[in-house]
């Protein structure tokens, strides 16, 4: 049986390349986002304010319910948060 390593989770559980990068790019600023709110030391009703979210859509955030969120709504999300987001592009190997 031969072994296969990946990068990532995502590249062993996505067939697509594509759908593999989306999926680390959201998962990652999920958990930067979580650990911004986490530093605030605050009630999820008041770290959702401070976003412009809803607690339950926060709630949602946070338990790591990634396919209710796109790239582009936690881009916006991080930077409501303060984070400075830079996005790396590079050959594939």
């Amino acid at each position: 049986m031969k072994v296969q390593k990946f990068d990532s989770v995502w590249d062993a559980i996505e067939s697509d390349p594509a759908v593999a990068a989306n999926m680390k790019a959201r998962s990652g600023l999920m958990i930067e986002i979580g650990q911004a709110v986490k530093r605030w030391r605050t009630t999820q009703a008041a770290a959702a304010k401070r976003l412009g979210l809803t607690q339950p859509r926060l709630n949602d955030l946070l338990r790591g319910r990634i396919n209710k969120f796109s790239l582009d709504a936690l881009m916006t999300i991080a930077a409501k948060a303060g984070l400075k987001v830079k996005v790396h592009v590079s050959r594939a190997a």
